[in-house]
Formats: structure tokens, sequence, C-alpha cells
């Protein structure tokens, strides 16, 4: 870029030093995460989640300042195979001369399995300190495997307070104050959303859009900048009370009062993929197996989010919520997870029957590993009615499916399984 090529207002004002980044006093402030992470001299892998415009990418910058790594950055969105061979090769030469490399991947969630497993064997013998950004909850989109060698750090939304602090630095940095009335100006901080970028990039425009001597008032500034100023705070009560409102309606079978709550999100700028993966809790919290297409028709929205985008995409979320209200309704499996995990966290020192273990070495078949297992497919039924709960518990039930939608089969199924424990318990 040229010395004189004009950069955005937000790139002149990215924070130089930690104290900079507005918002994440969680993770920067004196007591912060990552303020004790570099006090102690050390840094491992980090994963960022968070919104966009919350200074994930200017805090990986200062963190490979502040320890003195090669700053490495790739999208995960433009980035293959052999981008990421080609990033480790060199980082593998920079350690051998003696340097260091904090690897910065942004939208890591979009790498395929097989590419975050390429991280692994880099990660561990420290040829590059991995640093991840992503939107995405970490636990839905990351494997196991890289999580377990990362820590996930949280970055919240910017509050209007933080958000006001940028604008003033604007200010101070144009030399010029912005050009919109007190009102306007809380509508442009409600406009970004929390979204550092976003407001910043937003007074860039009324600045460009104001003539000498104007001030915009509420109305002149959404004409100016084309925006809408959210008709809730995300992170406050009214983003809880509306999704609240749209899970009741689905679950309560009301289809129209469900849709009405799903628009007034969408109209608010709430994000259509955090409404997709409520959808698809309410599937398995209270559709559940009462209809199974269930959970594959919100996934399927979901996915066609995805693929089309706005506003188009959203019609797939809104078919599958009207989907959802008018299936039949079952808690029955979600209520038998519940009570499985608390009898798993009481219980969890069990040992499985013998006769269900495997018995590899001839020490375990002689310690009765395997002896007496039926294989159910060997008999006539499909169904020995074996016994699979650990001894000192006994048999449990937890899944009591109601007579409703596809679960009046399953019951029947159940049913008929307890009548043939019972006839095989009773010839024992």
């Amino acid at each position: 870029m040229s010395a004189d090529a004009p950069r955005p207002l937000a790139d002149r004002l990215r924070p130089v030093s930690l104290s900079e980044i507005a918002g994440q006093d969680h993770l920067v402030g004196p007591d912060g995460i990552v303020t004790r992470m570099l006090q102690s001299g050390t840094l491992g892998s980090l994963i960022f989640w968070g919104p966009p415009g919350t200074g994930k990418t200017t805090l990986a910058r200062l963190l490979a300042k502040e320890t003195n790594l090669h700053f490495e950055q790739i999208s995960a969105i433009f980035s293959g195979v052999a981008d990421l061979k080609t990033v480790f090769a060199s980082a593998r030469q920079r350690r051998e001369l003696g340097k260091g490399t904090l690897l910065f991947v942004d939208e890591i969630h979009r790498f395929n399995r097989a590419q975050l497993d390429s991280f692994l064997p880099v990660m561990e013998d420290g040829t590059i300190t991995l640093v991840g950004a992503t939107t995405e909850n970490p636990s839905f989109e990351l494997n196991a495997a890289l999580l377990s060698r990362a820590h996930v750090l949280t970055f919240h939304a910017l509050e209007a307070q933080a958000l006001e602090k940028l604008l003033e630095r604007a200010e101070a940095e144009t030399g010029k104050p912005l050009p919109v009335d007190e009102e306007a100006r809380a509508s442009l901080i409600r406009m970004a959303d929390g979204d550092g970028r976003a407001v910043l990039t937003l007074a860039e425009d009324v600045w460009r859009a104001s003539r000498d001597g104007e001030t915009f008032n509420a109305a002149a500034l959404q004409e100016v900048v084309q925006r809408r100023a959210p008709i809730y705070d995300k992170a406050q009560d009214g983003h809880y009370n509306l999704i609240s409102a749209l899970h009741k309606s689905v679950r309560g079978s009301d289809a129209d009062a469900a849709l009405y709550y799903l628009c007034r999100m969408f109209d608010a700028g709430e994000d259509p993929l955090y409404v997709a993966r409520r959808v698809v809790r309410m599937a398995v919290e209270d559709i559940g197996l009462a209809d199974p297409q269930a959970l594959s028709i919100t996934i399927a929205a979901r996915d066609a989010y995805q693929f089309l985008g706005s506003p188009e995409g959203e019609l797939a979320i809104a078919q599958a919520v009207v989907y959802l209200a008018v299936a039949p309704k079952s808690n029955g499996a979600y209520v038998a997870f519940k009570q499985a995990m608390r009898t798993a966290k009481e219980h969890g020192s069990l040992v499985p029957p013998k006769h269900i273990l495997n018995a590899p070495t001839k020490l375990m078949k002689e310690e009765g590993y395997g002896a007496g297992y039926a294989y159910d497919h060997d008999t006539p039924d499909g169904f020995s009615g074996q016994d699979y709960f650990p001894e000192a518990l006994g048999r449990q039930t937890f899944y009591d499916p109601p007579d409703r939608g596809f679960e009046r089969e399953i019951r029947k199924r159940l049913e008929w399984f307890a009548k043939r424990r019972a006839e095989n318990s009773g010839r024992k």
C-alpha cells in the first residue's frame, strides 16, 4: 500500500497495546486471564470465540508482539492443505533459527476435520502457537483433539460504553466531532450491535455524507447509513425474552405465534445462525422421538441458511419452526438423558458386568470376562434379554415415552423388550 493511500478509520485506530483493547477486561484487564498468561511468561495455543468486531485479530497480533513471536495470519475460508503445509514448513525453518511462530487462523471452524487434525503435531512439538478465531461455538464446530490442546477464551460483544469510547477516539484521531445529535449518536451505537469495527465504519460513513455545518438526527442518520438500529439489545432482556417466546410458542404448538416471534428476531438483526441453533435445540428437547424427522429438518434448515445466506436462507429456518410447532411433542428422551446423567454421576465408578466385557487376553478369559454373553443377532428375535447394568446398581428405567407420535411405536417395542427380559429372568 502506498504511504499516501487512505487507511480505513478502524485500521488507523487499531490498538497498539493490550490496554487499548476495548470491552474485554475479563481477558486483558489487570486480572484478566491473558494478562496472567503473559505475566507467567508462557503462552499456549488459544481459541478466541466471540462475535465480529470484538478484537480477536488485534489481540492475536499483540500477543505475538508481547511474546516476540513471528505473526502469521491465514483464513480458513481461503486456505487449504497445501497452504497449511507451506505455513508449517516456514514455521519449522524459523524454529531452527530460534524464532517461534504465532499462527492466527481466522474462521478456524471452516476447516474440516482432516485439516484441523493437521495442526496437532505442530502444536505438540512447539512449531507453532496456534490462535484460532471463530464466531461459532467451538464445542460444536471444532474437534475434541484440537480443543484438548488449546484454551478457549470468550470475547464479549462491546457494550455501549466501550463503543462510545471508540467514537471519542475516532473524533480525536480525525480532529472533528461526529455530526450527529445525542439521540442519533445513541442510535448509531445501537446500529453497531456490539461490533467495534462496525461503529467506526458507520462513523466514517457519517463524516463522508455530512456537509459543512450539518448535524444529523436519528431519522436522517438511518437514511445516510441505510441501516436500522436493532429493536432490542442482543446482550440484554429483549434478546432472551424473544427467544423464550419463540421456544414456548413452538412447544405450545402455535405456529402463527412462533412465526411472529421469529420474524421479530430477524427484523431486529438477530444472527439467523443463533436462531437456527436454538431451533435445533427445540427439536431435541420438545419434539424428540415423537417425530424423529424433526432433528433432520432443523439441521437441514441450518445448512440451507449457510448455503443461501440472508434473506433467502431465513425461509428455511421459518419452515423448520412451523414444522416443529405442528409436530407431536415429547420430552421423553430429554428427561431420560437428565436422569441417566444424574445416575452416571452418582454411580460412575461401578464396573459393567463381566459378561459384556471383551476378553482379549487369556488371563481375562480365565477371570470370566465375556463368559455367558449372548450375541443378540444369533437369537430368534434379535433380542437376548440379557441385563447390561452393573450388578451393584441393578436395572434402571430412564426413558418413559408418551403415547404420542412415533413414540407410540417405541413404547410398544419397550414393553415387548421388558416382557422378554422378565421371561429371561424367570428362566434363570
